[in-house]
């Protein structure tokens, strides 16, 4: 079986800005990435159908018969059934969006040769950017439960942590815990391979701790979250989802809110997530060109990759920030922040695309990787393509 995952252009701009640098199925949600779930699930390393400055990171795998699958889709056991049992020419549609097809194309056919058939069935699909965190704790669930099946966990060894419901707890090798409360009565916690729990951290789930993170010390962390590799967090966060290689280290609260990759939210950086009158959160979507009504009271920061922002930053309920941002100073800034932003509430200017390259290299270099040719030829068209969003250079 050749895979190959698909982005569906509405919803690559609905999930933007984080499908800026990736493919929609590289985003995160439960513990594993839409990639990885799929690649679990069919025993298939998938390849990408994206765009094309992105497919040099995410190349295209195309053989003589190939299943594509929607890269925004969460794959379940009765989901995988029936596309294993799809004929060449067939395709499975779900509400009059495709969602899977067998072809020996060299891309999603127009017209379906073959049979149609309508998968009735509940699925996830990840086709807002809200829908990350909406979705996160089912999502945790059906990772746990397909990661550690049939597995053994490592286990607590420290005397002073306090678990509740341990049979929902499970600690891959070389995780460390320390004085610490982990309660999954209302759901799993999951504590990837050499991730460290500190002193004091307070966590319910469902929760997901990525290889080599860190959950610091007197964390209180709510459930619903997932914190992706190589990342570190602390203060007050409650169903949220950090990508990975990202830090929110210490004091302030997170909630509802989508971290990309490589970023830094500084100390006693605060998120609302709920408006004082209890209207429904709008945000700025890429594809309508404005806000959008997410229908949801509950909605904090989206957060692109390589962004960052100082100590007390104060970001308003339903913030979109773009990818290589940096935000600094008192008061609240705008609910939209274009890509390579550059400023706060008193205004903005460009963060120019040298200074921020050189930032997100040294980033990198923090954690022994380099920011490699394909890399920069995204930021680069990323910088291009998001010239259009930063009003002030048109002034």
């Amino acid at each position: 079986m050749n895979l190959i995952l698909f982005d569906n252009p509405t919803i690559r701009q609905n999930l933007l800005p984080f499908t800026f640098t990736r493919p929609v199925a590289e985003i995160r949600v439960g513990i594993l990435t839409l990639t990885e779930k799929w690649e679990k699930y069919l025993g298939a390393k998938p390849s990408f159908a994206t765009e094309n400055y992105l497919s040099k990171k995410f190349p295209l795998n195309h053989q003589t018969d190939n299943i594509w699958i929607n890269g925004g889709v969460c794959p379940n056991a009765d989901l995988v059934a029936a596309i294993k049992q799809l004929n060449v020419g067939d395709a499975i549609a779900h509400n009059s969006m495709i969602v899977a097809v067998r072809t020996p194309d060299d891309e999603v056919p127009e017209v379906i040769t073959g049979v149609i058939k309508e998968f009735s069935n509940p699925i996830t699909i990840i086709d807002q950017v809200w829908k990350i965190y909406q979705h996160n704790g089912a999502q945790i669930r059906e990772d746990f439960t397909l990661i550690t099946k049939g597995r053994k966990s490592a286990g607590i060894q420290d005397s002073f942590t306090r678990a509740y419901n341990p049979g929902q707890i499970f600690l891959e090798e070389g995780v460390q815990v320390r004085a610490a409360i982990l309660n999954a009565e209302n759901g799993p916690i999951y504590l990837g391979k050499n991730s460290f729990v500190h002193e004091g951290a307070i966590i319910r789930g469902p929760f997901a701790l990525c290889e080599e993170s860190h959950v610091n010390m007197g964390a209180k962390v709510r459930g619903d979250t997932t914190v992706g590799p190589f990342s570190k967090i602390g203060g007050e966060v409650s169903n949220s989802v950090i990508f990975g290689y990202s830090n929110k280290s210490h004091d302030g609260f997170l909630g509802n809110s989508v971290i990309g990759e490589w970023c830094n939210v500084g100390a006693d950086t605060n998120t609302s997530n709920l408006k004082n009158n209890y209207e429904n959160i709008k945000l700025w979507n890429y594809g309508k060109g404005g806000f959008k009504d997410t229908g949801l009271i509950f909605c904090g920061l989206m957060f692109g990759d390589h962004s960052k922002c100082g100590i007390n930053t104060m970001f308003n309920s339903g913030t979109v920030v773009g990818v290589s941002a940096s935000i600094f100073g008192d008061g609240y800034p705008r609910n939209f922040i274009p890509s390579f932003a550059w400023g706060g509430a008193a205004g903005f200017t460009t963060f120019q695309l040298n200074k921020a390259i050189d930032t997100a290299s040294k980033a990198m270099a923090r954690r022994k990787l380099e920011l490699s040719a394909e890399d920069l030829e995204i930021l680069r068209t990323v910088y291009n393509e998001s010239a259009t969003f930063r009003a002030w250079e048109k002034k």
